[in-house]
């Protein structure tokens, strides 16, 4: 099998997701929704921007599919045209931000200011990762529209305070969440295996007022605990996490382990959430396309994406 097809992906890209129209952050025309690429935000030094192909391999992984006009996605629920005109109508793509390898305080201000500029036409950002340093700007940009509640899909919880004295970085963002005053409430499904936390951070998690669930839970329970879990008519944030699926259908991440949750109990949980309250916000992050094996991790979080681009599109408030 190839070893790195994912970089190989990037020389056919798509110019948008799905083929979707494009658009400016400047002038939006009253869409629904919007996907953003965003390399990153604060890598550690020591792995540096492992994922800043990420946005561009999503994109290209449904190359083939965009062009499927007519054809049935039974992924859908119920079945339903691949390419259906709402979606056309009211999703665009805006594209990549930049990404400064000197300069994190320019990114994360870059990214913080983009997400506002969406949320102020009253569309759903739609974030295409990076890695998750992306997070902490991301919901600070939501300060001031309500109260949130963060689902966050993930094997880690990511609540260390610093790392190599960085606070921003990709081990953080469930604590610097946990700072804000517009987020409420934090469920975060998927843990397993050995990550960066520390008993400590755990501790203060749990103190906090998180909602654990972890990926065990799910194995023994199913999905229906998470997602009831989801206040009726919350505004939610969708915190995506690659390596919070098997690494049996996504080998693309950094630190693959055994026992992750399925592809189906992904979109059963986004879906299941967003019949309970309002999507006001999602981001897929980690795809680190040096480690797929074919192409496979990356078309799992393009269906993943394909799948919440519908919700918005049929979604009646944004």
């Amino acid at each position: 099998m190839a070893k790195n097809p994912g970089k190989s992906q990037i020389d056919k890209a798509a110019e948008t997701f799905m083929g979707l129209p494009a658009a400016e952050l400047s002038s939006l025309g009253g869409a629904r929704g919007v996907i953003l690429g965003v390399p990153g935000c604060t890598p550690y030094g020591s792995v540096g921007a492992y994922c800043a192909d990420g946005p561009a391999v999503i994109r290209a992984a449904l190359t083939g599919h965009a062009a499927s006009s007519g054809h049935v996605d039974f992924d859908a629920s119920p079945p339903a045209i691949f390419n259906e005109p709402d979606i056309a109508a009211s999703i665009v793509d805006s594209g990549d931000l930049p990404f400064d390898t000197g300069n994190f305080v320019a990114n994360r201000t870059r990214l913080r200011d983009a997400v506002t500029r969406i949320l102020d036409e009253g569309a759903v950002p739609i974030l295409l990762g990076g890695d998750d340093s992306i997070q902490t700007p991301f919901f600070e940009a939501h300060a001031g529209r309500g109260r949130f509640t963060i689902l966050q899909i993930d094997a880690h919880i990511d609540w260390r305070d610093e790392v190599q004295g960085e606070r921003f970085g990709l081990s953080s963002g469930m604590r610097r969440a946990s700072e804000m005053e517009h987020v409420e409430r934090i469920i975060q499904v998927g843990q397993r295996s050995i990550g960066s936390a520390r008993a400590a951070d755990l501790v203060d998690a749990r103190q906090w007022g998180v909602e654990l669930i972890p990926a065990r839970g799910v194995a023994q329970a199913g999905i229906t605990s998470a997602i009831e879990s989801v206040p009726e008519g919350s505004d939610i944030i969708v915190a995506l996490d690659c390596d919070a699926l098997d690494p049996s259908m996504m080998p693309a991440v950094m630190s693959r382990a055994p026992g992750g949750i399925s592809y189906w109990d992904v979109i059963n949980l986004i879906e299941g959430a967003s019949l309970r309250g309002n999507l006001a916000g999602f981001a897929i992050t980690e795809l680190m396309p040096d480690r797929d094996i074919d192409g496979m991790g990356a078309e799992v979080a393009a269906r993943i994406v394909a799948n919440v681009v519908r919700l918005v599109a049929r979604s009646e408030t944004c």
